[in-house]
């Protein structure tokens, strides 16, 4: 009787110390998340601006941007996104302050762009939002200049505004000195899954360069001329993983 007791208990223990031993894996396996990578491709718009010092008379230029992207998440909430764009910066000059709206001149910044950036999103299985922020490097690759008079010689060009107006000109013949570039990138937006491994991003960013294009020792004239870019833009990611 005894031992029959005895064996009653023993295994009422055992399964006891099995379920506490099966408890933190079924815990974990509850918490697992199987991490996935995606790639895609963006395309989208751009409104640039420097950020000069001294003050250049200026306004948004529109421009492009187009590139590819990767995608790796490890948590339900947090991942990582690098990109390799083409994308378009530059700035537009505002003849209308100086009340010669009959001039016009934009130059265009064509950048190799590589943002890196921590991606944080939210919501439904269907339709997430998201926020993105991290730096950026970028190589120039071009520069093109827009304009409809002799800006080699804007002195000689009749009626033109005079630096006697508080018109900034020395921006308008000097090439970018500075090909590598580097800020700080944000952005917010929402995707939309249509299928397990097929989603769409639409996306809001705003771009804060930290390097001049132009030199700016104490002998230069500008202390300051700094990229700043509004992007918005369409992404198509596919998980592949």
């Amino acid at each position: 009787m005894a031992g029959k007791v005895f064996r009653m208990i023993a295994g009422r223990v055992g399964l006891l110390v099995a379920l506490a031993l099966l408890l933190p894996v079924t815990v974990m396996a509850q918490r697992e998340y199987s991490p996935n990578f995606s790639i895609g491709g963006k395309a989208g718009a751009t409104l640039s601006r420097m950020s000069f010092s001294p003050e250049v008379h200026q306004k948004f230029t529109q421009g492009l941007t187009m590139g590819l992207s990767c995608r790796y998440t490890e948590e339900k909430i947090f991942g990582l996104i690098g990109e390799i764009n083409v994308t378009q910066r530059g700035w537009a000059e505002d003849f209308a302050k100086d009340e010669a709206p009959e001039f016009r001149y934009s130059r265009t910044l064509t950048y190799v762009s590589i943002p890196v950036m921590t991606h944080i999103y939210f919501g439904s299985q269907k339709v997430r939002g998201f926020f993105n922020l991290g730096p950026e490097v970028g190589f120039l690759l071009g520069s093109s200049i827009d304009a409809n008079f002799d800006y080699n010689n804007y002195q000689d060009v009749p009626n033109f505004p005079k630096p006697e107006t508080f018109r900034t000109n020395e921006q308008l013949a000097m090439a970018v000195d500075r090909k590598f570039d580097y800020g700080i990138v944000g952005g917010a937006g929402m995707e939309l899954v249509i299928k397990r491994r097929h989603s769409i991003m639409l996306e809001g960013r705003y771009y804060f360069g930290l390097g001049n294009i132009f030199k700016d020792s104490k002998r230069d004239f500008f202390a300051a001329s700094r990229n700043n870019s509004i992007e918005i833009s369409l992404k198509y990611m596919i998980r592949v993983k």
